[in-house]
């Protein structure tokens, strides 16, 4: 028998339709992670990357109803595009965000995106699952470590943008 809080959720592709709950996902963890000033994606862009022409990025994304409220909402995504390792000379999925909202943590719907993902690399040959965290970002470490996920300690992320990256291009001879 079914409680009138008791949520139902389903974990699938993201469609045309998602692509301003997504956006809204991402202002959030932008939130949580300290760089809400850094974010400026607009709904648009969401769609267009997604589901434009060419796209070279996908998400899925966690979508709960209740008893309570039987509009389905969107409560969490992960959003990921394919990479390479020249190693191996197999593709591989990168996880570019992965977030849950918080009153929706603890439900295993992190694990489920998660394996939804790692499904997808094992069906399709890829050898790899890989994302970045923030060092100070305890309970997301332990929860991937909690899912025998090993931190790549030995590599250090660069990035160029804004006036940095503007100048490299400037030097193409």
């Amino acid at each position: 028998m079914n409680s009138a809080s008791e949520k139902t959720a389903t974990i699938r592709r993201a469609t045309p339709a998602d692509s301003a709950a997504i956006t809204g996902l991402i202002y959030e963890l932008a939130e949580y992670e300290k760089a809400r000033h850094e974010c400026t994606v607009v709904p648009a862009q969401i769609e267009d990357a997604l589901f434009g022409p060419e796209p070279a990025v996908f998400a899925h994304v966690v979508e709960v109803t209740s008893a309570d409220d039987p509009a389905p909402k969107i409560v969490g995504t992960a959003i990921w595009f394919r990479n390479f390792s020249t190693w191996d000379g197999v593709h591989g999925i990168y996880l570019e965000d992965l977030y849950v909202t918080p009153e929706h943590r603890g439900a295993g719907y992190g694990t489920a995106l998660l394996a939804t993902l790692a499904e997808e690399c094992v069906t399709k040959g890829y050898t790899r699952l890989a994302w970045s965290v923030l060092n100070w970002n305890t309970p997301s470490i332990g929860f991937y470590e909690s899912l025998d996920a090993v931190a790549q300690d030995e590599w250090t992320t660069y990035r160029l943008s804004g006036d940095a990256l503007a100048a490299l291009a400037t030097r193409v001879p």
